[in-house]
């Protein structure tokens, strides 16, 4: 058997119809298969690879990590220096209130573990998620998910939970006094790229602090650059009380983290103790190319150059079949009529060497999240055959 049939054999799928395709390398914006075809990356592992595949700095930084120790003990116990020096130089790029890193090992645990510090700390059990929002798929991050579509098999999921509409005014009176917390993307991602209006972010934040409620903003997809600026939360003028991490944190390795302040985190360490767990979250290697991933994505300043790359995009992603284009930084939705028209687009572009994808609750939408490495060249060759899937519609 080769590997493809030994893939769908031996490791666990996630749909009928996986893309299988064999990647034997990457490297920057591209990757090769077996056969030694090489593909431009638009999605970077869906937000993941914001300073591309394998940066020089962050395989040295792994190299170097792995040969001094891995995993040591479970986490929170030993003091490790990759966890100190990456939680530092976090928290000195955050807002001060933000100023205590629990690290994971991916986005969704961030997302369970704030869920139980915000009722924790609030004494309170009421969450309330928005509509057409994607926060993971664990059990507790799979009930706050906006879409029913994708609950209903795994109920009965988390009690007292409400999903108002994003971006709505009037979902806002439902916080109350019995709120423990709200969570929203600060971005809505998976909805094919809805940003808020800045009024109502505004409107969210004084509403929480009102009513002691904690705002939990979730820039798994978002976070480091990807809507440009270093935080998307920068753009509204707003802070929040707890900030999820994921996807780009680890530099290509496996992370999350959710941050809060310190005296908010400290009640986890008591009644009981031990309120948060993990083993692998904040791995040394995981955190030590982390820290050498955020160094790059700033050193390189690759932020800046991030609005006139997303106007490359929308100047050049113009055509008759193509209804709308939302985007934030290098996060766009390319909105088609239907999900079988974005298919076959998505079909000729990775048969023409271009790897893009769609959106978890807009099927119709063509996904565009690159590395922010991406040159103009790798933009117009990229909407070059994009455009040409297009003219194959009929």
């Amino acid at each position: 058997m080769n590997n493809r049939q030994l893939f769908l054999q031996h490791v666990a799928q996630t749909s009928d119809a996986p893309l299988a395709l064999e990647i034997v390398k990457a490297q920057g914006m591209y990757m090769w298969d077996a056969d030694g075809k090489q593909y431009l990356d638009l999605i970077a592992g869906i937000s993941v690879c914001n300073i591309g595949h394998c940066h020089p700095a962050v395989v040295e930084a792994i190299r170097e990590q792995a040969g001094t120790y891995m995993h040591l003990l479970v986490y929170g116990e030993f003091v490790q220096s990759p966890q100190v020096a990456y939680a530092k130089y976090l928290t000195e790029h955050l807002p001060a209130n933000l100023n205590s890193v629990y690290f994971t090992n991916s986005g969704t645990e961030a997302v369970e573990g704030a869920m139980k510090l915000a009722k924790r700390y609030t004494g309170r059990t009421e969450i309330i998620a928005f509509k057409n929002s994607y926060h993971g798929s664990t059990q507790g991050s799979l009930s706050i998910m906006g879409d029913e579509n994708w609950r209903n098999a795994y109920r009965p999921l988390l009690p007292d939970v409400q999903h108002l509409t994003h971006n709505a005014m009037e979902a806002i009176g439902q916080i109350t006094h019995r709120t423990a917390c709200v969570i929203a993307e600060t971005v809505q991602a998976e909805a094919g790229v809805l940003a808020p209006q800045r009024e109502w972010l505004h409107a969210l934040r004084k509403k929480c602090t009102e009513t002691g409620t904690l705002l939990i903003l979730d820039e798994i997809q978002c976070g480091l650059g990807r809507n440009g600026s270093l935080w998307a939360f920068e753009q509204y003028d707003i802070v929040p009380d707890i900030l999820l991490l994921g996807k780009a944190l680890g530099g290509g390795m496996p992370m999350g983290a959710f941050i809060a302040n310190r005296e908010v985190m400290w009640s986890l360490t008591h009644q009981p103790v031990l309120g948060h767990i993990t083993t692998f979250g904040g791995h040394p290697v995981a955190c030590a190319a982390g820290l050498a991933g955020m160094q790059t994505l700033l050193a390189e300043n690759l932020i800046a150059g991030v609005a006139a790359k997303e106007q490359l995009f929308l100047q050049l992603l113009q055509h008759p079949k193509i209804k709308a284009v939302r985007s934030k930084g290098l996060m766009l939705a390319v909105e088609l009529e239907d999900f079988p028209s974005n298919k076959k687009v998505i079909d000729y572009c990775i048969a023409n060497g271009v790897i893009t994808d769609w959106f978890l609750f807009a099927p119709q939408c063509l996904r565009i999240v690159p590395p922010l490495i991406i040159t103009e060249e790798e933009i117009r060759t990229a909407c070059k055959i994009i455009l040409a899937g297009l003219d194959q519609l009929v």
